[in-house]
């Protein structure tokens, strides 16, 4: 093990990986069409050259790997006909409009290497994992999944609040794709928890990270949850990491930067309100913490924009 883990301060790694921040925040600074239920999946529908703008702002700012514009593409956000009508054409734009920004940086340059994540998101409801229904979840990832897969490097299965959410989607993926499966958990993160990191299913970090690694994700991470509670995970999944048959899987972190929400019977009413202690210079001291911990994949989640990954990258490729 690196001895550098315990070292909230220490330099990058130039293998550490890159993602982008959030999307939906994004698209409303940059003027896009923007509203609840549909949040980011507004711009898609209505005005893609927005989502195409989102995306080279976190291409430009060094994010090795830039995640499709398909968080909102599930029947909760758009609605059951028109999720039915529109899903995998909705799932194709996404994916195309990621890759365009993608081979744009490698015709620019083939040094720079820009790759993509089909994100699969909550199926039925983020933070509330009483509300998965098994049953119609596969129903739900098929258009997501046929749409995105040709356009894509990875999957991101992310925001997932229970592992049987999570090993659903990713079973799924796994029988219809042969790409790389990322899956990323939300953790209860209120600000009067106790005890070891757990998911929002009440499940212990250090037995997810265990389930999912034997069913075959490729890498495990944690996002839309406060920096404060993410430090515990990464400890716990990076003990799970070494000591299982697959010590070459990824760990990451992506963080939001809102306080902590508990679940409610409208979780669309409105936009969390953004911390005011979360720029990028204290962002980046949470993702060196992250580092030094063992993580080896970092990036930015709801309220973490391109000025945050920038000070990600420039402080990676800083000059020793």
């Amino acid at each position: 093990m690196n001895d550098n883990r315990n070292d909230p301060g220490h330099h990058f790694p130039k293998t550490v990986t890159i993602l982008d921040g959030g999307m939906g925040r994004l698209l409303q600074r940059l003027g896009a069409p923007f509203r609840l239920p549909e949040w980011s999946a507004l711009a898609l529908i209505e005005a893609p050259e927005y989502v195409t703008r989102a995306h080279q702002a976190y291409a430009d700012s060094g994010a090795d790997i830039i995640t499709t514009n398909t968080f909102g593409l599930v029947p909760h956000m758009l609605g059951e006909a028109r999720f039915n009508d529109q899903a995998r054409t909705l799932a194709d734009r996404a994916g195309r409009l990621a890759r365009a920004v993608a081979a744009e940086y490698a015709a620019r340059s083939p040094a720079v290497m820009v790759r993509v994540a089909g994100s699969l998101p909550p199926l039925f409801e983020s933070y509330q994992p009483d509300k998965f229904i098994a049953a119609r979840a596969p129903a739900i990832l098929e258009p997501l999944v046929k749409g995105l897969a040709p356009h894509i490097d990875y999957w991101l299965v992310e925001t997932q609040s229970s592992t049987i959410e999570a090993l659903t989607a990713l079973n799924f993926v796994k029988a219809n794709s042969p790409l790389p499966v990322y899956v990323s958990y939300t953790l209860k993160d209120e600000d009067d928890r106790t005890g070891p990191a757990e998911l929002r299913s009440g499940e212990s970090v250090a037995e997810a990270a265990a389930v999912t690694l034997a069913a075959g994700a490729d890498a495990i991470l944690f996002n839309c949850s406060q920096p404060e509670v993410m430090s515990e995970a990464v400890i716990a999944a990076r003990r799970v990491i070494d000591a299982s048959a697959r010590p070459d899987a990824g760990l990451g972190v992506y963080a939001n930067a809102f306080m902590p929400e508990p679940p409610t019977d409208e979780p669309y009413a409105g936009i969390s309100e953004i911390r005011p202690d979360l720029d990028p210079e204290n962002y980046l001291q949470w993702v060196r913490r992250w580092i030094g911990h063992g993580a080896t994949i970092v990036g930015g989640c709801c309220g973490i924009g391109p000025e945050h990954i920038a000070a990600i990258s420039q402080a990676r490729n800083a000059k020793r």
